[in-house]
């Protein structure tokens, strides 16, 4: 215990000194979750500016257009006189969609032919594409209902409510009510960056100490023997750390930012230690490649989008090739993303994410295990040197 005492004050003391390290493990897990979700505050996009070539030119085209334009999703900025005048808003950013009603629009309808109506989106940005088309979408049917109305001559209110919507429905919207894009992507980013910060620092740091050691991973001390000591004792200096940091964007940033947190605050705590200790055992483990300090910025930055499409939050599993999925495993975010959305977004408890919790330890256990044998080798290595 003196010894991996010694060890914990040791990198402690080491990451106190360090503005780099301390820019990792502290600034960027507190700033960048408030970064994220105040970006995507929104939530959803609304007033999506559109424009529309009406080649009808009747009541029935100008009707739509400004059911169109009264919707909370798209806004009409433009009436063009033709499809490429129309296209020139678009190339420009200043509409990111075209609706385009042909000639024929309102004498197909009154001869009982079916018409069509032109939806071109701008699919640069699929949050436009979902406003845009849900909007002719809900318009389009409510047209639909009273044109069959219409129709169907003198009838009582009562049946005109019946024939407009024979069976009555109601869309219930599970885990995300305000189908949000923050809500959706903010849960998952938090845990992500707990781990991809854990890289950085502890990456960061190993190059510290090798350029401090000649290229050695520990320092010339007779407390630093034992390789479980040495883990143990790094480990806990991160494991005290971003516990602070993970309960912070449990508590503070969801409830800043009205995220999903309907978990139990005690699962969760239960699922962050065995979900911090994979990925500190993980980062361990994968800085025996760092030589430089800077190497971990080359090496693990550009990792954080892989594993955000592999985690299968953003991409679903299911279609995603048995390789990948064998190499989504190799991650603590995968199962740490996963467990985490399920808590905050749908309640569940630790046996309900038994799957992701196991899996979890037993990564810990496998890491643990890989960092302890690294540091061993570094143990012996040095040894023979001094000899």
């Amino acid at each position: 215990m003196k010894k991996i005492t010694y060890i914990f004050y040791s990198e402690l003391k080491d990451i106190l000194h360090d503005p780099g390290i301390l820019i990792f493990i502290l600034f960027v897990p507190l700033a960048y979750p408030l970064l994220y979700s105040w970006v995507y505050t929104n939530e959803v996009v609304r007033e999506v500016p559109a424009v529309v070539v009406d080649e009808s030119g009747s009541i029935r085209s100008r009707e739509f257009i400004r059911s169109i334009d009264a919707s909370p999703d798209v806004r009409i900025v433009a009436r063009c006189r033709s499809t490429e005048e129309a296209k020139g808003w678009v190339m420009r950013h200043e509409a990111y969609g075209i609706y385009q009603i042909p000639r024929n629009f309102a004498l197909d309808i009154w001869q009982h032919r079916q018409t069509t109506i032109g939806c071109y989106c701008d699919m640069s940005s699929m949050l436009y594409y979902k406003a845009l088309y849900l909007a002719a979408t809900d318009v389009s049917l409510e047209m639909n209902k009273d044109i069959k109305i219409e129709r169907l001559g003198s009838m009582t209110e009562r049946d005109k409510e019946i024939t407009k919507m024979p069976v009555e429905y109601e869309h219930v919207k599970l885990y995300n009510p305000s189908s949000g894009f923050a809500s959706f992507l903010i849960p998952p980013v938090l845990m992500l960056i707990l781990q991809q910060t854990l890289l950085l620092g502890i990456g960061m740091q190993m190059g510290r100490t090798r350029e401090r050691w000649q290229g050695f991973t520990i320092p010339f001390d007779r407390h630093y023997k034992w390789a479980p000591n040495i883990v143990v004792g790094k480990a806990l200096v991160y494991l005290g750390i971003y516990l602070v940091m993970g309960i912070y964007a449990f508590t503070c940033v969801n409830s800043w930012f009205q995220l999903p947190r309907l978990g139990d605050y005690l699962t969760f705590l239960g699922f962050l230690v065995p979900y911090l200790l994979a990925c500190i055992f993980f980062a361990m483990t994968l800085s025996s490649l760092i030589y430089r300090r800077e190497d971990c910025i080359l090496i693990f930055v550009f990792l954080s989008v892989p594993m955000l499409f592999l985690s299968g939050l953003s991409w679903p599993t299911s279609a995603m090739p048995p390789f990948w999925k064998l190499v989504s495993c190799l991650f603590p975010s995968t199962f740490g993303m996963n467990g985490y959305v399920r808590i905050a977004s749908m309640g569940c408890t630790l046996n309900e994410i038994r799957t992701e919790y196991i899996a979890l330890w037993i990564q810990a256990a496998i890491y643990f295990t890989t960092a302890c044998m690294m540091y061993r080798r570094h143990i012996i290595k040095m040894v023979g040197k001094q000899g």
